[in-house]
């Protein structure tokens, strides 16, 4: 440990899930869970912090326990949870979201959208039986029903250039490119080409990269749910495997990586510990608060 980490100080942890908290194949393993469980009850403080919408995230909140001001789609929201209250959302331009259909197309790769909830994807209409995010796809290839097998989500199959004629969109949460990682360097030129610093690129997984807003990081998004929570940077650990998780370092005293985590991760890390495939985080958790 670095930073005379003092674990009776430590009010609240800032989780990432996938392959970080979760076990390999998005699994929540049983030790993990009740372990997270145990730390609530205890009065700790556990801050999802993850690039997965609100409704994919929802099976693993609930198994823990978890409630209060959560990051999502990699901290273009802020939601409270479980009244699913939007705290804070900063969303990429119709034109954005567009131009990488564009890009998706003329690399023959996935891409996909999601709009903000309250959006019909059938008409573009505001509606307010639309409670969660909309997930728009070309087609339902491999890569979207790896996406949906990872998820839960069902996405809607249509034509996302329909997303220019949708008269209540006012913007898209984000889009994401499913593709091998040799087209990833080719994706982020293109986009930081046409869009400058108007925009974040981020890999969030070994095939995923994330189009966001300016200013939209895990890091920011954070700091405004430990506002919500009182907490402060010293009593928050932030836990996180991949370079979408980097930027939490700005809003808390101490960063986790595990060791099954990349290169850059660990190296940014003061604390490292066991692999998710074997529940590491449940183990460290265990020997530092339980």
């Amino acid at each position: 440990m670095n930073k005379n980490l003092n674990p009776k100080k430590i009010r609240g942890l800032a989780l990432d899930l996938d392959g970080t908290t979760l076990m390999p194949n998005a699994i929540l393993g049983d030790r993990t869970r009740d372990c997270i469980r145990e730390l609530i009850s205890r009065g700790m403080q556990i801050i999802i912090a993850t690039g997965r919408a609100t409704e994919s995230s929802e099976r693993f909140r609930s198994a823990m326990g978890a409630e209060g001001p959560m990051v999502y789609f990699n901290g273009a929201e802020v939601v409270d949870v479980p009244s699913f209250k939007i705290l804070y959302a900063n969303m990429i331009t119709i034109e954005m979201a567009d131009f990488a259909t564009d890009i998706s197309r003329s690399l023959g790769i996935h891409y996909q959208i999601y709009l903000p909830s309250g959006i019909s994807p059938e008409t573009g209409k505001y509606d307010p039986e639309q409670k969660s995010e909309a997930l728009l796809v070309d087609s339902f290839g491999p890569e979207a029903d790896m996406y949906y097998k990872h998820t839960s989500i069902v996405p809607v199959v249509t034509d996302m250039k329909k997303i220019n004629t949708m008269p209540d969109l006012k913007g898209c949460i984000k889009g994401m490119f499913i593709s091998d990682p040799s087209f990833h360097d080719e994706i982020r030129r293109r986009m930081y080409d046409r869009f400058g610093d108007k925009i974040n690129v981020i890999r969030s997984y070994p095939t995923f990269i994330e189009v966001v807003n300016a200013g939209v990081s895990k890091g920011e998004a954070l700091k405004i749910a430990m506002q919500h929570r009182g907490l402060k940077p010293d009593e928050v650990i932030a836990f996180g495997d991949e370079e979408n998780d980097l930027p939490m370092i700005s809003a808390v005293e101490f960063f986790a990586a595990p060791e099954s985590a990349r290169d850059k991760i660990r190296e940014s890390a003061d604390i490292i510990y066991g692999s998710n495939v074997n529940e590491g985080l449940a183990e460290y958790l265990e020997k530092t608060f339980l």
